[in-house]
């Protein structure tokens, strides 16, 4: 049975403009980014098979490179869904260059009278965008469910065939006999109906699961740093200082407050507060390692924990974010505040989190009664 390569490309255009209705309701719903670019995916799709029916025409110079850039421009927005369900944006730069390698490959290979012009290009294009959807899909891990591996399985799948097809096309060209045999335009076009059908499964799920993931980001986050809240802050140290007890390892925290903030309040106003409040936190993150945990416990005071971390550590930890805070750029006429800190390890207070922080709160005060703007540990 040969393949009718214009029935299945009518078929693919009514399944992507189908899916694309039905996503574009799912984000009116959900407002989920996933399907927001799964919508953008579609449309890319439809341009550039659109593009494609200008092929055997005076206007396929421009047709082909067009639609050989807006294919891969779905790839990658396919990759940028799929990034979003982790919370995690995908590079700007990385989605426009692809796209625009792709059809500049294929504006430079005479397309007036090339039709596959920039035909290797492309399809690795697709190969790679397909290639790092696949990975992302994988490494997400849902709730309730495993609804992200038939998705990704798919998506590899297709990202492989592409590759594959890439390698074959550089071989022996568009009319080898392998390369029509296993790779032609109509046998890609089932193989995406059949990614499209898997992803309209899926679609619900996910967009589910990624909106319910981006509410506990938002309740477990302070609006204005970014940094835990101190429900969380909380929940997520108690455990970890279970888990570096059991080990017999020191964990340390460091409770810093900034120094005179209300008289920042109130000679600058409450913006230049929250700028105050925003560098702190910036010098925070900048100064931790990966495992550390930084919460604003509330107001301008902040919490660290270090696990495995003594405190000469620690003090070492509240210089550098002192310094950073030092060296970072203030509005004209504001001199951003020194910081206080209190430091207190586990072995003090028997490795319960509340004591930890009571003797940290001690030192705090010690640092403040002494001058301010220093580092002091809890006695014991």
């Amino acid at each position: 049975m040969v393949l009718d390569p214009i029935s299945l490309k009518i078929a693919l255009g009514i399944v992507t403009l189908t899916l694309c209705l039905l996503f574009f309701g799912s984000y009116r719903h959900t407002k989920s980014p996933y399907s927001g670019w799964w919508c953008l995916a579609l449309v890319f799709l439809l341009g550039g098979n659109a593009a494609y029916l200008l092929t055997g025409t005076p206007q396929q110079v421009w047709a082909d490179p067009l639609g050989n850039g807006l294919l891969v421009a779905g790839a990658m927005s396919v990759w940028s869904g799929s990034r979003s369900l982790r919370l995690l944006r995908a590079p700007l730069w990385v989605l426009v260059a692809g796209p625009v390698v792709t059809a500049v490959a294929s504006a430079v290979e005479n397309p007036a009278s090339n039709a596959w012009s920039g035909g290797f290009v492309y399809l690795a294009m697709m190969g790679v965008g397909l290639g790092l959807a696949t990975r992302e899909l994988w490494l997400f891990r849902p709730r309730d469910s495993k609804v992200n591996r038939p998705l990704a399985l798919a998506a590899g799948f297709l990202g492989a065939y592409y590759l594959c097809r890439s390698f074959v096309y550089l071989a022996e060209g568009p009319d080898g006999p392998e390369f029509n045999t296993f790779f032609s335009p109509a046998t890609t076009c089932v193989i995406t109906i059949v990614l499209l059908v898997t992803v309209s499964y899926s679609m619900t799920g996910l967009s589910n699961e990624q909106l319910i993931n981006s509410l506990n980001e938002r309740a477990t986050r302070d609006g204005l740093t970014g940094l835990f809240n101190r429900t969380a802050f909380m929940e997520r140290a108690a455990q970890e200082i279970q888990r570096q007890d059991a080990m017999d390892s020191v964990t340390t925290l460091i409770l810093a407050d900034l120094d005179n903030f209300k008289d920042l309040n109130d000679r600058h106003g409450h913006a230049a507060g929250d700028i105050a409040i925003q560098a702190f936190a910036a010098a925070c993150q900048a100064s931790v390692r990966r495992t550390d945990i930084v919460c604003r416990y509330g107001g301008e005071e902040f919490t660290i924990l270090l696990p495995g971390a003594d405190a000469d550590s620690a003090v070492r930890t509240a210089s550098e974010i002192s310094r950073r805070l030092a060296s970072a750029k203030a509005p004209d006429g504001i001199t951003f505040p020194t910081v206080s800190y209190g430091i207190a390890t586990s072995t003090v207070a028997d490795s319960e989190l509340v004591d930890i922080i009571a003797a940290a709160d001690e030192a705090l005060y010690k640092a403040k009664s002494l001058g301010r703007n220093r580092a002091v540990r809890a006695a014991g």
